[in-house]
């Protein structure tokens, strides 16, 4: 007969209980940073940072989306909003925009590619027309759509350390966000034929000689070994040239923008631009200002 087990006899093993943790997952890293500076007189500077490191912000459906995003706003403002000037730039130093991002893009079919390519198109005539001066800043590598994006922007400030070009035809495509009809209108038809046909990358240098450029900041060996050391005189520089575009008139500001994408019907557009500030709170704050040797106070009225 066996014996009755009693709890003498008995080994207790003690397992720990299994406890469940939830972790917060950590907020997913912004596609675009955004930034402000104060302007002149009034409004802000508003700074766009692209913001994929990983894949060297490379044009994917989400970072248009949201450039989209901040180009519809600023355009729902009018040419009197808060933004004074806008600025695109790169929150990394491996690329301002490597172009396409060509691992999104090989899974998708045609139709797929078609209503993005049309997407991308949309939000860079949308860049292109804002009523607002519009400055991109490279200092590192700016191919394809990455340069395309470049040539939506009013002016553009390049580091010598800039690497940019249209390489397209290597991949056997051709530039499909504007780089065939904004390029050639920037540097004339023959230099972009050049460029566009041959695929090459220019330099910093090669590209203010160009026309490619309005400014050009120099680099040093010294500041390229440092991170972020390039990247931010760049976003310098850029900041600068806002920043003194700013102290004019907003209104005259606009209508000058106005006046000069209108070049080809010369005086008639000049003219019409012109009576727009004729009746303008701030010309008169101008002259009052002149003759009173103080500095203007511009409101944009």
């Amino acid at each position: 007969m066996r014996p009755v087990p009693t709890w003498r006899n008995w080994t207790v093993v003690c397992r720990p209980r299994l406890q469940i943790r939830s972790f917060a997952s950590a907020p997913a890293e912004p596609l675009i940073k955004v930034q402000f500076q104060p302007a002149p007189h009034s409004g802000n500077i508003r700074i766009l940072l692209l913001n994929r490191s990983e894949a060297r912000n490379a044009l994917s459906r989400g970072l248009i989306t949201e450039l989209k995003r901040h180009v519809d706003e600023i355009q729902a403002e009018g040419p009197r909003g808060s933004t004074r000037a806008l600025i695109v730039a790169s929150n990394t130093d491996k690329a301002f925009c490597a172009g396409a991002d060509l691992r999104e893009r090989k899974g998708m079919n045609h139709e797929e590619t078609r209503a993005f390519m049309t997407n991308v198109r949309n939000t860079f005539a949308d860049l292109s027309n804002l009523p607002i001066p519009t400055i991109t800043a490279i200092s590192s590598v700016a191919l394809g759509g990455g340069l395309e994006l470049g040539l939506c922007t009013t002016l553009r400030v390049f580091g010598s350390s800039a690497i940019v070009g249209q390489p397209e035809t290597k991949l056997a495509i051709i530039p499909g966000a504007g780089g065939t009809y904004r390029l050639p209108a920037l540097i004339g038809v023959n230099r972009a034929r050049d460029l566009i046909l041959t695929g090459r990358r220019v330099s910093g240098a090669e590209a203010y000689f160009l026309g490619l450029c309005n400014r050009l900041v120099e680099i040093t060996p010294e500041d390229e070994e440092e991170e972020g050391k390039a990247r931010q005189k760049v976003l310098d520089a850029s900041i600068q040239l806002a920043h003194d575009i700013s102290e004019g008139g907003p209104i005259a500001v606009t209508q000058a923008m106005r006046a000069i994408n209108g070049w080809q019907r010369g005086e008639a557009a000049e003219n019409e631009a012109y009576e727009v500030i004729l009746n303008t709170h701030d010309r008169v704050e101008a002259l009052r200002a002149f003759a009173e040797k103080r500095m203007p106070v511009f409101k944009g009225e």
